[in-house]
């Protein structure tokens, strides 16, 4: 079944129109329909998934027919008019129930809905062959609007918001069509209202209670009815998010509406306990009638929204280029779903560690690297942080594990004895199973525990839960060694110190890469050093690109370095090439 297929069924069964007792309003159609075509037979069909179902009818006591042999299901399937001269003649339907019945003629209008889903059709039937003229084809056409309206007209309530009783995103779609019909002399413009960001709302039903923030969402849609010009309509569309629509002569003339809105609904009365949780933003989208969905008109407008949040004023214009960035972010997450799956788009890249003392090469930390089929290379600093924040985390993480200790036993099978470093994410703490999935990998492969380093970064440290704690205490129980990955740049790294159960610190590149340009960022690093090896820490400094650096971190004691000065992160095949060439004397 097609999604348009399943989207269709659920538009059809969302009205409560299947199995229903008959109705007045509809069969007075069907009564028209019989009558001004002077036919025996007229229905109101709806196509279900199997099934053929009459909501109304004239001339047949069948309730319904199988989908298959139905001439209805063919106008649902085409949404267009169908007329069937001689039934008889059809190599579809001539052995059709319809036939064996005695019917000979069928003419058929789709009933679409302003979404785009045809739900059946309005249909008379004959028993004897015709024709129908173009006129008639146009009358039966009209019937199936009569059909739609009364549908509409049933499902009315469904247009209006019971909370706040304003109007809601069915009835923004159906005002929307309304208005495209007409050549507007102006630029159209909607503006789409948080008065509570969404993120919060939790966290204030929570503290306030429902009742609260149901209150709010009224006391919003008062004060944006009486703050519109007359005329204007306001749309609820979810907690404490409103829209309506504006024509304006230009983009200055609706900001200036905005803001002065925006500073309407910052006078809300919302009790003192709660007045800093309402933080209102305007969202604003400039409409192209003739060519957007109602769904997209929304989601620009509400894209424009979260950008207010960013401004000093609370107000934005829709940016294509922002929204781009949005899509482009989702869309990754997407393929990196097949990504994973489809051998090719994701490689590792490792990057040597050598100690400062010997200058041996004493490990290599495993770098992921996405080739994108349509975009090529994406850098980790980009999709990294948005894969982490999904669910996501846990199978690209579990790729990272298994293609390094696949490599790591290559090594190890050509004498190569090096750590490799793995980086594992905030989210991945929260998996129970972490380790033991980490710790069968390894036996399973045959791999030393200490060929395998866990680099986590010091965001995921501060403010650990009960679960990640237990995650690195058995790291730690397994002899699996822990390293403080970007330190430096978290919030509470003297206070967690004493506590984490690690054993390197990794001090963050951008305090080594501005030891040469400030003095004060050669004393922090000094610092670092000094205060990591007194509490029993091993250092690593990343991000080394000249020698000057390098001798520097030497001369105050740095354990390892990494960075451009020893090597880029390179393949597999030009990593073993390196280690050949850059055997300490």
């Amino acid at each position: 079944m097609s999604v348009h297929e399943q989207d269709r069924l659920y538009a059809l069964k969302k009205l409560n129109l299947l199995d229903t007792l008959p109705s007045d309003s509809f069969d007075r159609i069907t009564r028209m329909a019989s009558q001004l075509f002077n036919l025996p037979i007229a229905a109101i069909s709806l196509t279900d998934e199997n099934r053929q179902w009459f909501k109304s009818r004239v001339g047949t006591d069948r309730s319904e027919i199988p989908r298959s042999e139905a001439c209805d299901s063919e106008v649902t399937e085409t949404s267009t008019r169908l007329t069937i001269p001689d039934l008889l003649a059809s190599p579809r339907y001539k052995n059709s129930v319809l036939v064996q019945s005695g019917i000979r003629f069928y003419a058929g209008a789709p009933l679409t809905t302003r979404e785009g889903y045809t739900l059946g059709a309005i249909c008379v039937l004959g028993n004897e062959p015709r024709y129908m003229t173009d006129q008639e084809l146009a009358v039966l056409q009209d019937l199936a609007a009569m059909v739609m309206d009364q549908i509409e007209l049933q499902s009315a309530y469904g247009r209006l918001d019971p909370l706040t009783g304003l109007p809601n995103r069915s009835q923004f779609a159906v005002d929307l069509q309304d208005m495209s019909r007409e050549r507007q002399p102006k630029a159209v413009y909607v503006l789409f209202s948080e008065v509570v960001d969404v993120a919060s709302i939790g966290s204030l039903q929570r503290v306030m209670g429902p009742a609260y923030v149901e209150e709010l969402a009224r006391s919003a849609g008062r004060l944006l009815g009486k703050t519109l010009p007359e005329g204007g309509r306001v749309y609820h569309l979810g907690p404490c998010q409103f829209a309506h629509l504006l024509i304006a002569d230009s983009d200055d003339d609706v900001v200036r509406e905005a803001v002065a809105l925006r500073e309407a609904l910052r006078g809300l009365t919302t009790g003192e306990a709660a007045a800093v949780m309402v933080r209102p933003v305007v969202g604003i989208a400039r409409l192209q009638l003739e060519d957007q969905h109602s769904g997209d008109i929304l989601r620009t407008a509400h894209s424009a929204c979260l950008d207010a949040r960013l401004t000093e004023t609370g107000v934005a214009l829709y940016s294509r280029e922002l929204d781009a960035d949005h899509q482009r972010r989702f869309q990754m997450l997407v393929d990196f779903r097949a990504a994973l799956e489809q051998p090719g788009q994701l490689h590792l890249e490792y990057q040597p560690r050598i100690s400062t003392r010997s200058s041996e090469t004493i490990g290599a930390e495993a770098l992921l690297r996405w080739t994108h089929p349509e975009w090529g290379n994406i850098s980790p600093a980009e999709f990294i942080p948005i894969i982490e924040q999904t669910q996501l985390a846990r199978p690209l993480t579990e790729w990272v594990m298994t293609a390094a200790i696949e490599q790591a036993v290559r090594w190890q099978a050509q004498g190569l004895d090096l750590c490799m470093s793995v980086n594992i994410s905030a989210s991945n703490l929260e998996e129970t199973d972490l380790v033991d999935r980490l710790l069968d990998a390894m036996r399973q492969h045959g791999l030393p525990i200490t060929s395998i380093e866990v680099e986590l970064t010091e965001s995921a440290l501060v403010d650990y839960s009960p679960i990640a704690s237990n995650q690195l205490d058995a790291l730690l129980t397994a002899g699996i060694r822990v390293a403080i990955d970007d330190f430096g740049t978290g919030y509470s790294s003297l206070a967690y110190l004493q506590e984490i159960p690690a054993q390197v610190v990794k001090i963050d590149r951008s305090f080594i890469q501005r030891i040469e340009q400030e003095k004060r960022s050669r004393t922090l690093v000094k610092g670092m050093i000094s205060m990591a090896h007194d509490l029993g820490y091993s250092v690593v400094a990343e991000g080394v690109e000249d020698h000057q650096t390098y001798a520097f971190l030497d001369s105050l004691g740095c354990d390892e370095v990494q960075g451009y000065f020893v090597s880029r992160p390179l393949p597999p095949a030009q990593f073993e090439q390196w280690l050949e060439a850059n055997k300490p004397e």
